[in-house]
């Protein structure tokens, strides 16, 4: 069986030392944040061994929400790659000691280049620190591992810096939802903010017809566009094009007028719609249509765009991008 007490060990002494860095910032972190907001280039993350593994997941996460970053080998930088560092470049320089020789050999480079360098360290006087223009320190009291050797509580305190400057800085650029979900069209997050115009039915697959349709044609509409609904546009519409709403028949509607006995042949589209449907414009977002459709307990929305009918949303259309 596991040794849960060493599990339970090691749980604590990385999470006592993500919380021992909220003292600590102060306004190092401020300038760093300012650093990497008003960057040109892109921002460059460097560092060796596990070092070099957070920084590609620090750089993957500033990435996805909209500061552009890459990662950098520090031993493949000296033998050819020091050409992706500009001027205009912000480098990100991680190493726990501050005095790893292939962080240290960039120096000279980053110096000459004019490039702004943020150093993470658990080393505040070491080398990188003092060369960097701002030093934000992530030093642990203790790794998570019981020979206190293996990175461990020291690689979860960069990594934790790391989010703590990716998740301000999105903040302080206005990043929002819809950024988000168009560097991110695939997998279920992309899904759950992709818009809904990508997903309404629309043009010949819209159910649409005129106030003045006799119900026949209603019921032809309905039934070859299988959404169980459609939507009626004003009379002046030209054919069943996409003109103004002026309401909405659902199956419900069709019951209720047969249950009345009364002969629902004889009337048009205009006699059954019920005004006030529920719309939404093309840039709402799949999740946001959801909650709609469940608050309202429906299972279709009209897209309207300029006061004029773009598409339908239905409910299996939300269902379908596995959202969940």
């Amino acid at each position: 069986m596991a040794d849960l007490a060493l599990a339970r060990k090691v749980l604590e002494t990385e999470a006592a030392a993500i919380l021992a860095l909220v003292a600590r910032l102060d306004a190092r972190f401020d300038r760093a944040v300012e650093l990497l907001r008003e960057c040109r280039g892109r921002v460059i993350l460097t560092g060796m061994g596990k070092s070099g593994i957070i920084c590609r997941k620090i750089a993957a996460t500033l990435t996805s929400t909209g500061t552009p970053a890459l990662f950098l080998h520090p031993a493949e930088a000296i033998h050819g790659d020091l050409g992706v560092i500009q001027s205009d470049d912000v480098v990100v320089a991680l190493s726990y000691s501050g005095e790893t020789d292939e962080i240290l050999r960039l120096l000279e480079t980053i110096r000459r280049l004019g490039a702004k360098l943020i150093a993470i360290t658990g080393s505040p006087g070491s080398t990188l620190a003092q060369a960097a223009d701002v030093a934000l320190d992530c030093s642990v009291i203790e790794e998570a591992c019981p020979l206190n050797l293996v990175p461990t509580a020291s690689t979860t305190a960069a990594l934790a810096i790391g989010d703590a400057l990716a998740m301000t800085l999105l903040v302080e650029k206005g990043f929002r939802q819809e950024d988000f979900a168009n560097l991110h069209p695939g997998g279920k997050i992309g899904k759950r903010l992709m818009r809904v115009d990508r997903l309404m039915h629309a043009d010949a697959q819209c159910p649409i017809v005129r106030v003045d349709a006799r119900m026949r044609d209603v019921i032809y509409e309905m039934s070859s566009k299988g959404l169980g609904m459609t939507c009626v546009v004003a009379a002046g519409a030209a054919g069943n094009g996409h003109g103004e709403l002026a309401g909405i028949i659902t199956d419900g509607d069709l019951r209720r007028h047969m249950d009345r006995g009364s002969g629902i042949l004889d009337l048009c589209a205009g006699d059954v719609m019920t005004r006030g449907a529920v719309t939404i414009p093309p840039a709402t977002l799949a999740v946001e249509a959801l909650g709609i459709m469940e608050q309202r307990k429906i299972t279709s929305i009209v897209v309207v765009d300029a006061g004029r009918v773009a598409g339908v949303v239905h409910l299996h259309d939300l269902w379908h991008t596995e959202m969940f």
